[in-house]
């Protein structure tokens, strides 16, 4: 019944001038930037550009050294950090890291470094 209906409807629009009904034969199926609104819109958008306003992707890699700090970005004073010492480990060791010079995790000794981030909203 519902078939019938949308062939009349779209014969109905053929026969007026209009432009007739063809699911999915322009654009196939819609990609996920096609269909997203609000924040999701901003943040592939930005992604885009190259951007990463919501620290969704992984941290840029560094040595860990005093000179070349693990960049950990904050909104605030002090995070609560993490470190996997050794590849292979299970534990993680946590720590407080503020803000100011890098500072030594206190079972590897590799230096982390707090910087403050805006936040884009």
């Amino acid at each position: 019944m519902a078939g019938r209906v949308f062939l009349r409807t779209c014969a109905a629009l053929r026969l007026r001038g209009g432009a007739a009904v063809r699911p999915l034969a322009t654009g196939g199926i819609p990609t996920d930037e096609d269909q997203a609104t609000g924040l999701e819109r901003r943040a592939l958008q930005a992604l885009k550009q190259g951007q990463d306003p919501y620290n969704m992707l992984k941290p840029k890699q560094y040595a860990g050294t005093k000179e070349e700090p693990h960049i950990v970005p904050c909104v605030g004073t002090k995070r609560m950090v993490g470190c996997v010492c050794e590849e292979d480990n299970t534990a993680v060791v946590w720590f407080w890291l503020h803000e100011g010079e890098a500072q030594r995790c206190p079972s590897c000794g590799s230096h982390y470094k707090l910087v403050h981030y805006e936040l884009t909203h």
